[in-house]
């Protein structure tokens, strides 16, 4: 009778770690979660129209409306894209001068070179 006492005792005891050991993975995720919340409603989703520049293993943007040049936080999502026109979705970071990207389309005319950015 006792060691069915203290399998019983154990195995409560192994559940309830298991518990709080859920509740503490949970309540972080929560906090994981809003803490992105609130870094994207400091980084509106837009959408831009301009050119992709590369200068070494340095991308940027080239905003068509305003000629503004943007630091890309993922250039991987612009690989292949050096000189294109192209419209982006895109987290706005203002206070760091960069994008995130979410979504590249290509626009037609493709891509931008010398001769016809000078007309």
């Amino acid at each position: 009778m006792k060691k069915l006492m203290v399998g019983l005792l154990a195995v409560t005891f192994a559940m309830s770690l298991t518990a709080f050991a859920q509740q503490d993975t949970m309540s972080q995720d929560h906090s994981m979660a809003q803490t992105q919340a609130d870094s994207g409603a400091k980084a509106p989703l837009m959408t831009l129209k301009g050119t992709v520049k590369t200068e070494g293993d340095k991308v940027m943007f080239v905003n068509d409306k305003d000629g503004k040049s943007w630091d890309v936080m993922n250039p991987e999502e612009l690989k292949g894209h050096d000189g294109h026109h192209v419209q982006l979705s895109a987290h706005v970071y203002a206070d760091k001068n960069s994008i995130h990207i979410m979504s590249v389309k290509m626009l037609k005319g493709g891509s931008m070179n010398n001769d016809s950015m000078s007309k």
